[in-house]
């Protein structure tokens, strides 16, 4: 894979008012890195149907020029995504104007060390925070039969780490998933077209005053 695929174009929970924020001028295209696993990368879908492609058209949609970048990887850990952030970041034009950020379900199907999960995120979010590159954080939560205390280690890591880098955070990426499972796949993990829909839905009115916000800082 060249770091062109790797990173090739396609097309939350806090509302913050609009028209508190920057206006992004029309026409001033920003590049936002989706950066991610499978749930980003678009399992089995179309990569027009993928969270980077309906994320790019409802960001649009709210007036904000922007190209979403999928460079989500199906089947990576933490440890993968880690080890492949240079050859993405190497491999654009440009540093992005902001960078989503969703890893940690393989980790946690795997039972995988929430340890090494928190040590893997961090360097990647220390690597954006050396290249002044914004952060939304895209959270998940370990279930019920990973044990109290796997639970507690895991479901930590990403508001603690949104706090440290003072990143925008989705503290349940997958929740419309949990709450209608009408919109998984037949393999029960893997969003369908309208389930990636309905992620989008509950996750732009954090994304898109993330990046109005880092259009205008550009």
């Amino acid at each position: 894979m060249t770091a062109q695929e790797a990173a090739m174009p396609a097309a939350g929970q806090r509302e913050t008012p609009e028209s508190a924020l920057p206006a992004v001028p029309r026409g001033r295209d920003i590049q936002v890195l989706a950066f991610g696993d499978s749930l980003l990368a678009g399992y089995n879908l179309p990569r027009s149907e993928a969270y980077p492609a309906q994320l790019e058209a409802a960001l649009r949609a709210r007036g904000i020029d922007a190209t979403v970048i999928n460079a989500g990887v199906s089947g990576d850990t933490t440890a993968a995504g880690l080890q492949r952030l240079d050859f993405v970041l190497d491999g654009l034009e440009r540093n992005p104007a902001l960078a989503i950020v969703e890893f940690g379900g393989n980790d946690l199907l795997r039972g995988l060390s929430p340890s090494l999960a928190r040590d893997n995120l961090d360097a990647m979010l220390a690597r954006f925070a050396q290249e002044d590159i914004p952060v939304v954080i895209m959270g998940i939560e370990a279930p019920p039969s990973a044990g109290s205390e796997y639970r507690r280690q895991f479901n930590a890591i990403y508001p603690d780490l949104a706090e440290k880098y003072d990143a925008a955070l989705v503290p349940m990426f997958i929740a419309p998933l949990i709450e209608d499972r009408t919109l998984v796949q037949a393999d029960q993990i893997h969003p369908t077209r309208n389930g990636v829909a309905a992620m989008v839905s509950s996750t732009i009115d954090t994304i898109a005053p993330a990046a109005q916000k880092a259009a205008a800082d550009e």
